[in-house]
């Protein structure tokens, strides 16, 4: 299979055949703006009556709604006439696996720890990130999106977390038994080896993982010891790409922060915290060496997607063929655990 999703037939809704085109078009990793306008041609699809969209599409003036344009026109006549949207079938021929192995330990994944929605720096609302993450055969997902400090990354202040804590239990309810979405954040670790979240918030959340996403060139000593303070905290569960390098991709790279990973990994170890095993292909973090420094330690792992759009939640390929390859045991790695098991270790009694 190309990828976890099964390919669209028609006939097909409008509003699937625009969503399926953006899923294609982040999991390839196009343009945000290509990406963007199918999502916005989603929103005015279904905002507006079925009797009006097939009589604009009789009558030629689909494009004359906000948020449709050329290309979103043709998907949306095309599927409204019984057909399969070309553009649709053009991007589901041409899918190809993201990566060649890892594929039994990715079958093996009912969750992920690490992905944002559109409340921080994500690119869709929480519930287009739950439907997908239905879609890709996930049981859970947590919540994770940024803490105050990162105000470029639309930080949620304890303020905002509550609004969204409230809407996470509206679409729990919704859900049922099918699906967990869980209540997450992915906190700033801070200078001292705090955390840029209140002690009280984060008590109500059912996992947290810590990143640092400042100062990144500090001296390996200090660094040292902030890392060691975040991961003995017993209410980080994930250490989050705990290096911060890039390696490609349009943002350029950046080096590896400097620390004493045995230091930082015997603490993961001690203290029960799983090392992440970032999947983005910008951050392939932590580098293989690493990796194996976490396992001969102890280390429990998550293989994580860091997704800031649905279609990057498959990017967890790249994660299971790293792990996979470097020997990690399944039953170390806390994204294939069942919620009920994933939730006992996060907060234990």
């Amino acid at each position: 299979m190309v990828t976890s999703v099964e390919p669209l037939q028609a006939p097909v809704e409008p509003d699937e055949a625009l969503r399926r085109i953006a899923f294609l078009l982040e999991r390839e990793r196009a343009g945000s703006y290509r990406v963007e306008a199918f999502r916005r041609a989603v929103v005015t699809v279904r905002e507006t009556p079925a009797e009006e969209l097939a009589s604009r599409h009789e009558d030629g003036t689909l494009q004359q709604l906000a948020g449709i344009g050329k290309s979103t026109a043709s998907v949306v006549g095309e599927a409204l006439s019984g057909e399969l949207p070309a553009y649709l079938q053009t991007l589901q021929d041409k899918a190809r696996p993201l990566v060649r192995g890892g594929e039994e330990l990715f079958a093996h994944l009912k969750g992920d720890c690490h992905s944002h929605s559109s409340w921080s720096d994500g690119g869709s609302p929480i519930e287009e990130m739950v439907l997908t993450a239905v879609e890709l055969g996930h049981e859970w997902l947590v919540l994770t999106d940024h803490s105050p400090q990162l105000r470029v990354a639309n930080g949620l202040t304890a303020e905002r977390l509550t609004q969204q804590l409230r809407i996470v239990d509206r679409v729990n309810a919704s859900l049922g038994d099918t699906f967990t979405l869980l209540k997450g954040i992915e906190v700033d670790i801070l200078d001292d080896g705090s955390l840029d979240q209140t002690p009280a918030m984060l008590a109500k959340l059912d996992v947290v993982t810590a990143s640092v996403h400042s100062k990144l060139r500090m001296n390996a000593a200090p660094m040292t010891r902030r890392m060691v303070a975040a991961v003995s905290n017993p209410r980080v569960n994930v250490l989050g790409h705990c290096t911060g390098r890039l390696v490609t991709g349009s943002r350029g790279t950046r080096p590896p922060s400097e620390f004493d990973a045995r230091a930082v990994f015997e603490a993961c170890a001690q203290h029960g915290t799983a090392v992440e095993i970032n999947s983005r292909p910008e951050r392939c973090d932590p580098p293989d060496e690493l990796v194996r420094l976490a396992l001969d330690l102890g280390c429990l792992f998550a293989v994580d997607s860091d997704a800031h759009a649905p279609g990057q939640l498959e990017m967890k390929a790249y994660g299971c063929e790293r792990a996979e390859r470097l020997g990690i045991p399944e039953d170390r790695i806390v994204t294939t655990w069942d919620v009920e098991r994933l939730t006992e270790w996060a907060r234990p009694a």
